[in-house]
């Protein structure tokens, strides 16, 4: 069920409202529509805001959030898709609005679904009309399976998806041609609103009150219309304004009669608005509405040319850009509505001043990237620098899709610059495709196509393609050795070293090839390779069971100053030299490191590298036997990679937990968790210290003997059946109940009030069935076990699918 909480109610805590920006103007006469989108929305799944481009469709959308936010255990999210130019990007545009980092070996769509379907959230798709396709193509996928998300679209037409409720959305009521204007009706209200903001003396009297009517009313009641109109009132008189308007809707009609009215007197207005600038103050309009988002007025002078400061603040005033913004990296921004944009790449198509527009903002991206780049070169500029490239992110991908096109140079740099960040992000397999079609403008052999697929290579191993990353490195050193060393070069080694290691468990061969890398870095005297390579040694070390050694070198590269390398790197020796000294037995030194790390990661917003520094504080916790401190680390480290789907984190967790469960007294818990994890890294190329294994060997021994050959089987025929989603949540619900055994004796009293129907339903959802599975199993409708599940929720205060599914853990029915 959607609650929608009254107007003046504020948004209740529960999920609240992400990536909605707080209006800074009145919603007027709009509290109808309000009300029956939420009935829409709280019976269908999908529903659609139609109507034409600047009827308030995005603004409604979001009040509609704003009110029903507080029904969402996970909240509302905002999907802006008016920036994405090609429809193949709509998932990962959806994945990154969301903050979901794509799972290795998964396609976006597929790491969507994994994380929407144990989600209660409501989307809101922004703008899709010109992606429909892709919006009906995933609408497709994700409803079906994520039985607890609605979506709610804006669009100028339907998604033309089953199932699919539309909301035509009409402009605001303005008295008909034949009657008397409306001077109390809410586009008169709206209209005076917004000449108040542009004028504080404007009043609305017994002269004014019937011109404004007329006005709104020639506007036909649409509220961007009125706005643009309204912005104008300090400069014009109303009777200018209507005398001005109906010029321009006598020239817009001679040049279009098939327009529907609406259309025409929303054209005419921005027709209107343009024609009132200056030619310099036109061209600066026309040519900032290349960018697809919000953009600086730095940026606004090097796509416009110098001296576009003022005019942009004059645009503001004139309400075709919208106030400056502050964004996540402190800069302050304009943005121009969607409408007014479409208008004004019209306007430059016309001017023939697109391709030059294009091709100038491909330079300004090339520009910001290698800046920002230059900063993440350095711990104390990695924050700054990603915030940077995070504010410009749908810029970004304009300037690489026209570069990819028209510049393959330019496309090599501007990739080469955002993979990095990329990575950071989880972005690895967006980032892949794009670095893998510029990289062929880089002259084989050349450092720049040396760096390339050595980039490649990292984001085919953080994507969980760990053949192709080695082949990426492999490629990276046989070109680049035909040159001699280099920082590039030791790069390569590297990153083929640690392949060997970490999948092929060719200790000793990688460890050679890092060697190499080694002496080539300070060969070379390059900070940033040397820390790597010295990384890679250490990890090889410690693959081969050489502790002491692996502490050693991880020592030498914690000794590089962080400021002169990237953050990245500092923070995996601290990690990696944190994993040798819990081996070698130096706890309190590896205690130092760990935290160090986690600090270094949090400041960074770094959320893998703190979940595997969390993760080891909970590792370090366990062989000092401080147990409730070990658990809550291991819940916390567990959160975290949960919240960015990092797979091989959560991989780590379950070897430790079930470690954690059986030091615990935990036997079956212990047991479990690690059929889980075994049966998990079955499909794994990745090994395991010689160590791990006959610590795990052992603990298992004992297990066996506590447990008895019954309870032993049926323990691990419980962990081989869970997904990795399942173990982990198993595991955290461990983490958070302190490792108190769970036991169910006779019914469990949170389940004394379910029905053992309803019982079967929820492990069914455990399992991980769609709502559409569960009725196929148990021969009955969809409606019938959304019904169900209803009751259940109602039941039980469990409002989400993870909800049930760790009920039905915690009572034993997994």
């Amino acid at each position: 069920m959607v609650r929608v909480v009254g107007e003046d109610s504020g948004i209740a805590a529960i999920g609240g409202m992400h990536g909605f920006v707080p209006p800074l103007t009145g919603l007027f006469g709009r509290a109808a529509e309000i009300e029956t989108l939420a009935d829409l929305v709280a019976e269908y799944r999908l529903v659609t805001v139609t109507g034409p481009g600047g009827v308030g469709k995005t603004r409604l959308a979001s009040e509609m959030a704003r009110r029903a936010a507080a029904g969402f255990a996970d909240g509302a999210w905002l999907v802006e898709l008016a920036a994405v130019r090609d429809p193949e990007q709509v998932p990962a545009a959806v994945a990154a609005a969301l903050g979901l980092k794509q799972a290795p070996g998964r396609s976006v769509s597929d790491s969507l679904l994994a994380d929407l379907s144990r989600q209660q959230s409501l989307l809101v798709l922004d703008n899709c009309e010109h992606v429909l396709a892709a919006v009906a193509e995933l609408c497709g996928i994700l409803l079906p399976a994520a039985d607890d998300v609605r979506i709610l679209a804006t669009s100028r037409e339907p998604i033309g998806v089953a199932g699919e409720a539309r909301f035509r959305l009409p402009p605001l009521p303005v008295a008909g041609p034949d009657a008397q204007p409306d001077a109390g009706g809410p586009a008169v209200a709206l209209f005076a609103d917004r000449a108040r903001r542009a004028d504080p003396r404007f009043v609305l009297d017994g002269d004014s009150g019937p011109l404004a009517g007329q006005l709104v009313a020639r506007l036909d009641g649409m509220p961007l219309a009125i706005e643009l109109a309204a912005a104008r009132v300090d400069v014009l008189g109303l009777g200018q304004m209507l005398d001005r308007l109906e010029a321009s809707f006598v020239l817009l009609t001679s040049g279009d009669r098939a327009a529907a009215a609406r259309h025409r007197s929303l054209a005419a207005t921005v027709e209107w608005s343009y024609q009132l600038l200056d030619v310099l103050e036109q061209q600066a309009f026309r040519r900032v509405a290349v960018f697809p988002g919000p953009f600086t007025l730095d940026a606004a002078a090097a796509v416009a040319g110098d001296g576009t400061e003022p005019v942009v603040l004059h645009l503001v005033d004139c309400s075709l850009l919208t106030p400056p913004r502050t964004g996540p990296d402190g800069r302050t921004r304009y943005l121009m509505l969607e409408t007014l944009r479409a208008f004004g790449r019209d306007q430059l198509a016309a001017a023939g001043e697109l391709p030059e527009s294009l091709a100038a903002l491909a330079r300004h991206v090339l520009a910001v990237a290698e800046q920002a780049s230059a900063l993440r070169a350095t711990s104390d500029g990695e924050l700054a620098g990603g915030r940077w490239l995070d504010a410009e992110d749908a810029t970004l991908r304009q300037g690489l899709d026209w570069a990819l096109t028209h510049d393959g140079t330019t496309a090599l740099r501007l990739t080469v610059a955002l993979m990095p960040w990329w990575l950071l992000r989880g972005r690895g397999a967006e980032g892949y495709p794009l670095l893998s079609a510029a990289a062929v403008h880089a002259a084989p052999g050349s450092t720049e196509w040396g760096i390339a697929h050595f980039l490649l290579g990292q984001a085919a191993v953080a994507t969980g393609d760990l053949a192709a990353g080695l082949d990426h490195f492999t490629a990276a050193r046989d070109g680049l050795a035909e040159d001699g060393p280099s920082p590039e070069l030791a790069l390569a080694l590297c990153g083929r070293a640690d392949v060997l290691v970490l999948v092929l468990g060719r200790s000793r061969e990688g460890a050679e090839e890092a060697r190499r890398g080694l002496d080539m870095a300070r060969h070379t005297g390059s900070l940033t390779s040397e820390a790597v390579a010295l990384v890679t040694m250490s990890q090889a070390a410690y693959f081969a069971g050489e502790f002491e050694q692996a502490v050693q070198w991880a020592r030498q590269a914690r000794k590089i100053d962080p400021a002169c390398i990237p953050g990245e790197v500092a923070r995996e020796g601290s990690l990696r030299l944190t994993l040798a000294l819990t081996e070698a037995g130096d706890l309190a030194a590896a205690r130092d490191s760990c935290t160090d790390a986690v600090t270094l990661a949090r400041a960074a917003a770094d959320v893998s590298d703190e979940a595997f520094g969390m993760l080891l504080l909970a590792r370090l916790n366990t062989r000092a036997g401080d147990l409730a401190d070990a658990w809550s680390h291991l819940g916390a480290a567990l959160e975290l990679a949960a919240r960015i789907r990092d797979r091989r984190r959560q991989r780590m967790c379950l070897s430790l937990g079930g470690e954690l469960c059986t030091v615990s007294g935990n036997w079956a818990g212990g047991v479990t968790v690690w059929a889980a994890y075994l049966a998990i890294m079955r499909d794994s190329e990745l090994v395991e210290t010689t160590r791990n294994v006959e610590r795990r060997r052992e603990l298992l021994c004992s297990a066996a003997q506590a447990l008895g050959p019954d309870r032993m089987r049926a323990a691990e025929e419980r962990g081989a059946m869970m997904t990795l989603d399942t173990a982990a949540e198993f595991l955290l619900l461990l983490a958070e109940s302190g490792a108190q055994a769970v036991q169910a004796a006779g019914k469990p009293p949170g389940l004394s009030r379910l029905s053992a129907r309803e019982q079967e339903l929820i492990t069914l959802v455990a399992h991980g069935q769609t709502d559409a599975q569960i009725a196929s199993h148990l021969f009955i409708s969809i409606s019938t076990v959304r019904s169900h599940l209803d009751r259940i929720r109602d039941k039980t205060s469990c409002r989400k699918r993870a909800d049930l599914t760790r009920l039905a853990l915690q009572e034993g029915l997994v």
